[in-house]
């Protein structure tokens, strides 16, 4: 210890980074050596408290965690199979679609809901844990399965020793010989919870294969989630005091509508009169030396809003929401600024969809889910033991993001798709829909119009041929013109026969 405690200050002395030293402005700076799970199960419990509480009672929190849940899940993210069967397909989706109203194990919402709350937990507090809880087949479901979501402080962060074996529990996880998590011990009752009347720190072991752990981990080996207003809770709660203190002046110095000072009374101990009120338009009459003043009313001044608006950039920036999102504030940025903060959010939030999302929740339900409606019969797939990657590939489709000028946006997509820089099933898949569901809408839509002698399009769409363009005779006698035209017979021309 000695020798290493001269080795830092022989590279403090010699310099280098100006970073690692020691001077005048870096003196304070004593920065933690500690892992994130150490800091984690020092103060986890604390933060998550302290941000909840804030989204509780402060407008911009709540306002960030709707925002980002909002723009990470919107409708939901959605599967698409990709299974080359096309009955097949279209059964499979069937049935998951109607799974997802039995999804939830609380009978609050549907999957795709269950996707938001998974999203704003994992903001709120930093993790979310999904317990796969199977059913019995008479309890009536379309497959036999249900989520149920647990709060992170549901799995103690001080529950720390070793198991029988080679294994271990570090912060409620149980891992193996090898660092694999094999089981996690979830409290019966959640701590904070009095109306359950369950045993108070009673713990349950459940298995790792039944239980989804959702957490977006900052530092390498971090074992559990931290919230995202770990770097903005100071900010936004001293902020909050002082928006009320300035309230509270206000509203003082409103009290007061005026001063009257009189002469010094003949008996000092002599009772004052009761306040005069006054009303518009009023004439009063003052004693002999009475004066009226009014209060100065203090101001805010000129440096209230120049100070909030850099302060919630502040706060902005560390919860990863651009300002206008945090606030509601659109007076603040043009068109041009605002849409390359939206870029660069929509970046982060694409990133956090395919990465956290779609690959720790979605994707394991999804496996479950077909394992388990195969296994109960619900779903017949031949050859699914031996194909089984085959028939679970799909993709997750999120919900398309708006511009403000949706025809613009529409018809550049169209250039593309014309030009062959995208395919149709491209451009459906980032509006959050399946290509051969919406092609098979399509030619149904087509084969209506044109037994009621219908057409909707518009002249020149890419939905019709280039020589589709001036036609208007769909109606139910055009296959009979179109059979006569391919018999190849000509009228013969009146001007040849004469």
């Amino acid at each position: 210890m000695a020798f290493e405690a001269f080795r830092q200050r022989i590279g403090s002395i010699i310099g280098g980074f100006d970073a690692a030293q020691a001077h005048r402005r870096l003196r304070g700076f004593r920065a933690s050596r500690a892992h994130v799970n150490t800091l984690i199960a020092a103060s986890g419990d604390t933060i998550t408290a302290r941000a909840r509480w804030l989204v509780r009672n402060n407008g911009y929190a709540a306002n960030a965690v709707e925002s980002f849940a909002s723009n990470v899940v919107g409708d939901g993210i959605k599967p698409s199979s990709i299974l080359a069967d096309s009955a097949k397909k279209e059964e499979l989706q069937a049935l998951w679609l109607a799974w997802t109203d039995d999804a939830d194990a609380e009978g609050l919402t549907d999957f795709y809901g269950l996707q938001r709350r998974a999203a704003r937990e994992v903001f709120l507090s930093g993790e979310v844990f999904i317990r796969i809880r199977p059913r019995r087949a008479e309890d009536g479901l379309s497959v036999p399965l249900q989520l149920q979501m647990l709060p992170a402080e549901m799995l103690p962060l001080d529950m720390n020793r070793t198991v029988p074996g080679a294994g271990l529990i570090r912060q409620g996880i149980e891992f193996d010989g090898i660092g694999r998590r094999v089981a996690y011990h979830f409290l019966r009752r959640h701590p904070g919870d009095l109306t359950d009347p369950g045993l108070a720190g009673e713990t349950v072991r459940v298995l790792a294969g039944d239980v989804i752990h959702v957490l977006d981990p900052v530092e390498a080996g971090q074992l559990r989630g931290v919230s995202r207003f770990a770097a903005a809770i100071v900010k936004l709660f001293t902020l909050d005091l002082y928006d009320d203190a300035e309230l509270e002046r206000k509203k003082i110095a409103a009290m007061f509508a005026m001063f009257i000072t009189s002469p010094a009374p003949e008996t000092p101990l002599e009772p004052t009169e009761e306040d005069l009120e006054v009303e518009p338009g009023q004439v009063v009459r003052l004693d002999p030396g009475e004066d009226v003043s009014t209060p100065a009313t203090p101001d805010s001044g000129g440096t209230y809003e120049p100070f909030q608006y850099r302060t919630l950039l502040q706060i902005a920036a560390a919860l990863g929401v651009p300002y206008g999102y945090l606030t509601g504030d659109t007076a603040k940025g043009n068109f041009s600024n605002t849409r390359i903060s939206l870029i660069e959010f929509r970046r982060r939030i694409s990133a956090w969809q395919h990465g956290v999302l779609v690959y720790q929740l979605c994707r394991a339900v999804w496996v479950r889910w077909m394992d388990t409606a195969v296994l109960s019969g619900a779903l017949d797939l031949p050859g699914y033991d031996s194909q089984r990657r085959q028939y679970q590939a799909c993709a997750w489709l999120p919900t398309k993001w708006d511009w403000i000028d949706p025809m613009k946006d529409a018809s550049a997509e169209i250039l593309q798709i014309e030009a062959g820089l995208k395919s149709r099933t491209q451009a459906l898949a980032e509006r959050g829909y399946d290509a051969e569901q919406v092609d098979r809408e399509i030619a149904a839509e087509r084969k209506r119009e044109l037994a009621l002698g219908l057409d909707f399009r518009r002249p020149g769409s890419p939905a019709q041929g280039p020589g589709e363009s001036g036609k208007t005779d769909e109606g139910p006698n055009a296959e009979k013109d179109d059979e006569a035209d391919d018999t190849g017979d000509e009228k013969p021309d009146p001007k040849e026969g004469a």
